[in-house]
């Protein structure tokens, strides 16, 4: 037998509760699983809560195990090797869980299984954004809201590693120090700050080439207005409300900006994609681009850290131990 944390009606942090079922053996292809550490995102939030959907009932994007037993077929792993894995199917809120053995990657010795959980699929984000939805290179001008959450602070240190320059917002200015230590040239403190003002005045009127939204609500519209010419918006989430209705034309003429709005769950759908994306982000990941973990939930107590995490009480990553 084993717990997970399941949501049979979509709602607040309430509607999670747990629940112990049995789990069959691993069929073809198929590992068992004992997790160790469970990544928290902000996906997992919108599944909850019905604004995306929940295939299984149970959420969960990303974790780190060891392998307790494979199926016929499995050779790619065996029993007592650590893997971790990110995207669909989703299901990582388990003590236990069976998976394809194709979306687990061998953890290094090097990373620790916390660091592993709370970095892997939030660090597949970063991957996209910054080499297919916007390739950033030296002296890009990237602009990443919410600069000091688990995703704000890999994209920062990545970006750096890429020679960009990176503007950032945050909610606090405790927030503010954990961006610029992450590396974020310049930073704007408080909700409802006039970051436009702020990226106009540092860049001369010139603006940003590459912006990465992930809070959606007015604050997407006021985004668009600090892209140069001919730059992009990756539009990745809602957390500060609902995207928009957007007039496609209103970016075109003089503005002549790029509005994309990528899925990194599509992205780790492709088995070729999720492969070496998946390569690329353990080598970041030894090579220092690591999330920094803010706060620690036991598995039992995931309506809690929904509700900090809704609520900005969270720094750098969340993680849930089984």
């Amino acid at each position: 037998m084993t717990m997970h944390v399941v949501v049979r009606q979509p709602g607040g942090p309430e509607c999670l509760r747990e629940e112990t079922v049995a789990l069959p053996s691993p069929g073809p292809d198929e590992v068992l699983l004992r997790q160790t550490a469970i990544g928290v995102n902000f996906i997992d939030i919108y599944q909850r809560s019905g604004l995306y959907p929940l295939p299984g009932g149970v959420p969960g994007v990303e974790a780190v195990g060891v392998v307790e037993a494979v199926g016929k077929g499995v050779s790619t792993v065996s029993p007592g090797d650590r893997v971790v894995y990110g995207g669909p199917p989703v299901g990582a809120y388990a003590e236990r869980r069976i998976l394809k053995a194709e979306r687990l990657h061998l953890l290094p010795a090097g990373l620790s299984d916390d660091v592993a959980a709370a970095t892997f699929f939030k660090a597949m984000t970063a991957h996209m954004l910054l080499t297919r939805v916007f390739p950033v290179t030296a002296g890009t001008r990237i602009l990443v809201h919410a600069a000091a959450g688990g995703l704000g602070l890999i994209l920062t240190r990545w970006a750096k590693l890429l020679g960009a320059e990176v503007f950032g917002t945050v909610g606090s200015e405790a927030k503010a120090e954990l961006a610029r230590t992450a590396g974020a040239d310049h930073v704007i403190a408080g909700r409802g700050s006039d970051f436009p003002a702020f990226i106009a005045d540092l860049t001369g009127g010139k603006g940003v080439d590459f912006a990465i939204d992930g809070l959606g609500g007015s604050v997407l519209e006021r985004t668009f207005t600090v892209l140069r010419k001919f730059g992009t918006v990756a539009s990745i989430g809602q957390a500060a409300g609902p995207i928009p209705l957007i007039d496609v034309t209103a970016l075109g003429g003089n503005r002549s900006i790029a509005l994309a709005r990528p899925s990194v769950m599509a992205y780790s759908a492709e088995a070729d994609i999720y492969r070496s994306a998946g390569r690329a982000v353990l080598d970041a990941m030894t090579s220092g681009i690591t999330a920094t973990i803010g706060q620690t939930y036991a598995l039992k107590d995931a309506a809690t850290a929904h509700t900090d995490l809704e609520g900005g009480k969270t720094a750098g990553s969340t993680l849930l131990r089984p």
